[in-house]
């Protein structure tokens, strides 16, 4: 892309280790919400959603974009989103709209900017300078969207541009149906064409400390469907799942919360560890079973979700 050219690889940047004590932001729902709708950014505000991602590309015409940006941004302004993460979605970088989309996010203040079809770390790098010459604060966040197949095979060197705070990376987002086209992989339930391009990105997320998004499923009215597909998300490790209508938001909430059961039995887990003869174990075994550090860590932030979701009630 020649708006990238001369920037510097992030992908070689140090290093440092991920905390393991930042605060748990549910996203188990991220519903997109045409921006040139003024009534559906209205309705977004009393959405169950965890994220909504106002948007200014797919779902907008070309002779829309202008209106759009300027209600999205109004909408923005006006705040009343509750606890709600609100994120923009610029138009491509290759895009006339691309330096108006990002000059309004920076002016509206939402909580991050969605960028489509990232490819490679140079367009972090690039969407991250773009930032920081509009002076935008330290707090606006950037997700990118990974729907190509170089962005699928340098899904690493992306994902590690989080590294370094000053690139603001922090989700990445699949685009299942652009992967679908570029690869030619056919959209079947179970989506086995497309599993190696899934858990490759969900890979790198984890290798690098990122939240990670599973693309949208198209059949509305299939609700069996889209439950399986939520359910097989949360399996593959996704922390939650974009949206395109409202009806979908509750079902992919319940898909994407740990159960009762499952926090009951966390809460075991950690309660055991912490018990004064337990002290310093590695391994020690609960109603039977065997369970090491990790299923400490990992029930850990299962209780951590758990209390992330009941806080936002």
């Amino acid at each position: 892309m020649a708006a990238t050219g001369g920037l510097t690889s992030t992908c070689s940047i140090f290093f440092p280790t991920i905390s393991m004590t930042t605060a748990i932001r549910p996203r188990r729902s991220a519903l997109y919400m045409p921006a040139s709708n003024a009534r559906a950014l209205e309705k977004a505000r009393t959405l169950p959603a965890d994220v909504i991602i106002l948007d200014l590309e797919d779902a907008v015409a070309p002779d829309a974009k202008k209106t759009a940006r300027e209600q999205a941004a109004a909408a923005i302004k006006a705040r009343g989103f509750g606890p709600r993460e609100v994120v923009l979605r610029t138009n491509g970088l290759d895009t006339a709209w691309i330096d108006e989309d990002l000059a309004a996010a920076v002016t509206a203040g939402p909580d991050a900017v969605l960028v489509p079809k990232i490819s490679s770390p140079e367009e972090v790098a690039f969407v991250a300078h773009k930032l920081a010459d509009l002076k935008a604060p330290s707090g606006l966040a950037l997700w990118a969207m990974i729907e190509t197949p170089l962005g699928v095979l340098d899904a690493n060197f992306i994902a590690a541009a989080g590294r370094d705070p000053k690139m603001r990376l922090v989700v990445l987002v699949l685009g299942t149906n652009d992967i679908a086209k570029e690869t030619r992989a056919r959209i079947v339930p179970g989506r086995l064409p497309m599993l190696a391009a899934l858990s490759t990105v969900i890979l790198a997320a984890r290798a690098h400390g990122l939240d990670v998004l599973d693309g949208v499923f198209n059949d509305i009215q299939d609700t069996a469907g889209f439950a399986r597909e939520c359910e097989d998300g949360r399996n593959l490790g996704f922390d939650g799942k974009t949206l395109i209508h409202p009806s979908q938001v509750e079902p992919c909430n319940a898909a994407y919360s740990p159960a009762e059961a499952e926090v009951a039995q966390a809460k075991k887990i950690v309660a055991a560890f912490a018990t004064p003869e337990n002290a310093g174990k590695g391994v020690i075994t609960v109603d039977g079973r065997m369970v090491e550090l990790l299923h400490a860590e990992i029930a850990r932030r299962t209780v951590a979700l758990h209390d992330a979701i009941a806080a936002r009630a």
